[in-house]
């Protein structure tokens, strides 16, 4: 049996839509031995994989873990040691709420040799597909992404810091707390602000519904929005709509 030297690789899979990973991930998949893939992950892209690549479902759907992560941790080491190179697989950027940085933490205490391929992350390229950018001249200067819920599964305090700026704030896994959201932005008195939530943004299951926070929680249940889907509260969403007001007029006057 050929040695090979124990080694992982985070992979970034991209916001949902296959076409979206980028070169040096495909690379990186072909020379795989084995790939940790999370519930988030297009399964598409494993068709990139080295066939003779051992492939493990370690996500968690509807709440049921496949995987603790101390169990992902300690299988990434041991499968690395006993076949070479492990790539852990993740939808988005695995250093934006991916838990990238503590499996590689992990590995190099084993003395596994690390890399890290960057993903195009759902909080930039989500609002994106749906013509929201997170800076606009006159609208945004800055962007706030913050996780929904924290380790303790609680509201993140930066939220409310966030409501107090003019910024745009993309919140990830924070549908559960939406009313929550929604509380801490009318006590800023901002009411009217216009609200994006998107679901399997960048798949062909997306959806969206947009409101105001005063309005979203109703748009949520008229539409049936649910996770995953991130929040997208600031004015630069009306950009989507003028976008395709725009559009409108164009296709009328061409056809007029």
């Amino acid at each position: 049996m050929i040695f090979k030297n124990p080694k992982l690789t985070v992979v970034g899979a991209g916001p949902g839509d296959a076409e979206l990973i980028t070169l040096k991930a495909i690379r990186v998949l072909k020379t795989a031995d084995v790939i940790l893939f999370d519930a988030l992950v297009n399964e598409e892209i494993l068709e990139y994989a080295n066939p003779t690549a051992e492939l493990i479902f370690v996500g968690k759907r509807k709440g049921c873990y496949a995987y603790q992560q101390e169990q992902i941790n300690e299988l990434i080491v041991a499968r690395a040691q006993k076949f070479g190179h492990v790539v852990r697989l993740k939808g988005g950027d695995p250093f934006i709420f991916g838990r990238g940085a503590e499996e590689l933490e992990y590995a190099a205490k084993f003395g596994l040799e690390t890399a890290v391929v960057p993903g195009i992350s759902s909080a930039l390229a989500v609002p994106a597909t749906q013509h929201i950018p997170l800076t606009k001249r006159g609208f945004s200067e800055s962007f706030w992404v913050i996780t929904g819920t924290t380790k303790t599964h609680e509201l993140s305090a930066d939220i409310a810091l966030a409501a107090k700026s003019n910024a745009t704030i993309v919140v990830l896994m924070g549908m559960s707390k939406l009313p929550q959201i929604v509380q801490l932005f009318q006590a800023q008195g901002k009411n009217q602000l216009p609200v994006a939530i998107i679901q399997n943004g960048t798949t062909a299951d997306e959806k969206i519904g947009i409101g105001t926070v005063d309005t979203i929680i109703k748009v949520v249940e008229n539409q049936e929005l649910s996770n995953p889907a991130i929040i997208v509260l600031g004015e630069v969403v009306r950009h989507r709509e003028s976008i395709l007001h725009i559009q409108e007029q164009v296709a009328v006057a061409y056809n007029s």
